[in-house]
């Protein structure tokens, strides 16, 4: 056998090399293989129901539209399920409008319904209006993805979805892991779960299929879909921590290959230790917006300088 040649069917020229697992791949191999690991990530968590309505929420970017497409195939074969692809246009000159024409492209190619909403139908203004408003301020990201997560919420309920399906992936979620620790975030530190569920119907089910995935491998998959995705970087990403994690965490992986799904697997050994232990989470409604929040106001109303209840009009 060809040394390059896939390891797996033994007949088709490589594709891709998994150094943790030592094995070469052919395309079509290679693809079989990251669509099994999601459907097995989804049946280990229960992730999915057959009457779901599940929001994909999709950037435009490599992780969003291999998500939409694998979850698209599943969809297929549970025509009792319905998915719609939910966009959020940030208000990013330059960057987000490309993206948002790429997942519209790609949900009407697959058929798929799609709701798109922007910063500034929500908030007033874009992401860019709103930091030149700043006179001091935090990083781009943290704003961005305060005001991210309650727009992909909102975004859910007026589709009247049960779920939200985002495409994180095993980078991103130890990139999450470690932010945590070294900002000191014990509480979201171990209670990091693939699946988040809120008994109380505060907020939507949120879960992340992709999380034992590779970012490497998600490219790959992109490109053996012969998928077209934004390959440009946001412009406001240097300010972040996470990107520098990101550097480092990519060093180590290629030189100890599978270090990264070591990290992820201590990520839930921990989460198993420390469960009994942790308080029950104090979430609550906002009272401004109504969004769920462990403060009495959310941290996207605070952002928007809202710091105290809208009052009841009355009858």
């Amino acid at each position: 056998m060809d040394p390059e040649s896939c390891t797996v069917c033994k007949r088709n020229p490589g594709y891709f090399r998994r150094e943790y697992e030592g094995k070469v791949l052919c395309k079509s191999c290679f693809r079989e293989s990251l669509e099994r690991k999601v459907r097995r990530t989804i049946s280990h968590w229960d992730m999915f129901s057959p009457d779901d309505h599940v929001a994909v929420a999709v950037s435009g970017g490599k992780d969003s539209l291999s998500l939409l497409m694998i979850l698209h195939k599943l969809w297929k074969r549970f025509p009792r399920t319905r998915i719609t692809a939910v966009t959020v246009d940030e208000g990013i000159a330059g960057y987000r409008e490309e993206a948002v024409d790429l997942a519209t492209k790609y949900c009407e190619k697959l058929g798929v319904e799609h709701e798109v909403v922007s910063f500034e139908e929500l908030y007033g203004y874009g992401l860019d209006d709103f930091l030149k408003n700043k006179q001091e301020r935090m990083t781009a990201c943290s704003y961005c993805g305060v005001f991210r997560r309650k727009a992909i919420n909102l975004a859910a309920k007026r589709v009247g979805a049960n779920k939200i399906a985002t495409a994180h992936n095993l980078d991103d979620i130890v990139q999450t892991y470690m932010l945590n620790l070294f900002q000191g975030d014990a509480e979201r530190f171990v209670r990091f779960s693939p699946v988040l569920k809120d008994p109380r119907g505060l907020f939507l089910t949120r879960v992340k299929p992709l999380c034992e995935i590779p970012e490497r491998e998600v490219v790959m998959y992109g490109y053996a879909e012969d998928l077209e995705f934004q390959t440009a970087s946001c412009p406001y990403m240097t300010e972040a921590l996470r990107n520098e994690l990101r550097t480092v965490l990519n060093k180590l992986e290629l030189a100890h290959p599978g270090v990264t799904f070591s990290a992820y697997r201590a990520m839930l050994r921990l989460r198993t230790l420390a469960e009994p232990n942790l308080a029950p989470s104090h979430l609550q409604a906002c009272k401004s917006c109504g969004e769920p929040t462990t403060f009495e106001i959310c941290e996207a109303c605070k952002m928007q300088g809202i710091n105290s209840a809208i009052p009841e009009i009355p009858a």
